[in-house]
């Protein structure tokens, strides 16, 4: 399923027109995107809360050179840990 598909699907339940929610959809996006960059978890009940997982610096080895070390710095990623009613309608 893509964004589109989401739109359309959505507009179609809510009986909007598709950009309204696309409209809806980019600001729910976004505040997302706002609160995970300020480090927040944003949680959706009944779906998962999305949050900010840290990842240690670390050594590793260079694909093209095996025998080559390389410096694999800290990173901040987002993650997606699905709420019960999610995993049990998937199941």
């Amino acid at each position: 399923m893509t964004k589109g598909d989401l739109v359309a699907g959505s507009a179609q339940s809510a009986g909007v027109t598709k950009k309204a929610a696309s409209e809806v959809l980019d600001a729910i996006l976004g505040m997302i995107t706002k609160s995970l960059k300020k480090g927040e978890s944003v949680t959706i009940t009944g779906f998962g809360t999305f949050r900010v997982s840290k990842r240690a610096a670390r050594t590793g080895v260079n694909p093209r050179n095996p025998s080559e070390k390389i410096k694999i710095p800290a990173m901040t990623l987002p993650a997606f840990k699905a709420g019960k009613s999610l995993k049990d309608a998937v199941r």
